[in-house]
């Protein structure tokens, strides 16, 4: 009602239609009697009223219900919603589409399908979860003023990763420092018909700061490496005490095959290697057959990185994108891991219970060794002495803003992962400055 009062004032011909159903505010009764003052058209509709016609050339703005809504729509109310989505013009809808619940899954219920979503101070759990984009649409915060110490001091279990909290765990480098200060990262990746992906995943590392890169290869891979990334050393040590020996983090399956020698290495990894370890790809599917592992790391839990089909492999299919995080956080505490499960605001799950949704990246990173490239970072950060959670926020964030100024370089549609990769020295340097 204040936005049509206001609307009007600006000279746009305005029709207000209110649901004569529920109890009414303060707030709401005033702004009833202000738009009768300004002579505004309003209409209360209920069940026995006929649904209104409403103009093709025309916006709907959406205000029916608010983020306190406990139930599904049914009824009149759910037929009305249905009717605005069935108009096929541009839907504006205020703080949340009606109809969605802001802090569960809305998957069943009717719910507006808005062009816009205009909502305050920050964003609802809601937003972050791909089954509500089609009634979101394109989402706007509005700052309206609220005290920022409050919002400051409230605990919650759930944070966006933004470029604030980002600054606080970056490390620049020290002047008078040589390359054993950043670490030595060992990576059991790629194999003969796979090598791109090991590739991909040291490229990563060493660019995101890992002072020395090994890659364990099969016998007549090594050439792949040599000759694509000097920088790399390869190994075919197979005894693994000799192969991590005075290596500060580990990064396991991008390319691997599937084999019981790989399912023995990784077992011995996760059991013996006390260092920083990151899983990924191909040892995720190994893993699906002995997750309980992961709860013997008392020390430096281990980072998993699936994406949906390889977290559903690990842990089971789930009703919607709610229960989803719900048994990503369960796990992560259960088996004392990090898990981050890929995905548009990729979500970090910890062993302490906390949720972290990430805030950069774009559609183009959905593309042929993206995840490959994460798990590069990841070993990288961690082997220069990040803990897992500043690896996990910081690589996340990373590789997702290498991914937006690659996007802007090459488009969505064009870019590859390594453009992602090229792209890190920028993302540090934004980091940084």
């Amino acid at each position: 009602m204040a936005l049509a009062r206001k609307l009007a004032q600006a000279d746009k011909n305005v029709m207000v239609y209110i649901l004569a159903e529920g109890k009414r505010s303060e707030d709401f009764v005033t702004n009833l009697e202000r738009l009768r003052a300004a002579n505004i058209s309003y209409q209360f509709i209920k069940a026995d009223s006929p649904l209104p016609e409403i103009a093709k050339n025309g916006i709907i703005i959406d205000a029916l219900f608010g983020t306190g809504l406990n139930r599904p729509v049914t009824d009149f109310a759910a037929a009305f919603i249905q009717h605005i989505n069935q108009s096929g013009i541009p839907i504006i809808s205020i703080d949340v589409p009606s109809g969605l619940f802001a802090d569960k899954s809305s998957v069943g219920n009717i719910v507006v399908t808005a062009t816009h979503t205009l909502s305050f101070q920050s964003k609802k759990l809601a937003f972050l979860f791909s089954e509500n984009a089609r009634f979101t649409g394109n989402i706007t915060i509005l700052d309206i003023g609220l005290e920022a110490a409050f919002y400051n001091q409230t605990l919650s279990l759930f944070s966006i990763v933004t470029i604030e909290s980002i600054e606080r765990i970056y490390k620049p480098r020290n002047n008078f420092s040589h390359k054993y200060n950043y670490g030595h990262a060992l990576l059991y990746a790629g194999s003969k018909h796979m090598m791109g992906a090991a590739l991909l995943c040291a490229k990563a590392a060493l660019r995101s700061g890992a002072g020395l890169v090994t890659v364990h290869v099969e016998e007549g891979t090594e050439t792949v490496i040599h000759s694509s990334v000097p920088e790399i050393i390869t190994s075919e040590e197979n005894n693994i005490e000799k192969a991590t020996q005075k290596k500060n983090a580990i990064a396991i399956g991008p390319g691997l095959e599937v084999s019981d020698t790989n399912s023995n290495l990784l077992k011995q990894l996760i059991v013996h290697y006390h260092e920083a370890i990151v899983i990924d790809a191909t040892a995720l599917s190994l893993l699906a057959v002995f997750p309980e592992y992961l709860s013997h790391r008392k020390k430096n839990p281990a980072i998993l990185t699936p994406h949906t089909g390889e977290f559903e492999k690990l842990f089971g299919k789930t009703a919607n994108d709610f229960e989803q995080m719900e048994l990503a956080m369960h796990k992560a505490f259960t088996l004392n891991c990090y898990i981050v499960l890929k995905g548009h605001y990729t979500l970090i799950a910890t062993p302490d219970g906390k949720a972290f949704f990430n805030s950069t990246g774009n559609p183009g990173m959905a593309t042929a060794g993206s995840g490959d490239t994460l798990t590069g970072i990841l070993a990288g950060l961690l082997a220069q002495g990040y803990t897992q959670e500043e690896a996990c926020l910081l690589g996340v964030y990373l590789h997702g803003l290498a991914g937006d100024i690659a996007a802007e370089k090459k488009s969505e549609e064009a870019m590859i992962a390594g453009d992602i990769i090229e792209c890190l020295g920028q993302g540090f340097k934004k980091i940084r400055q």
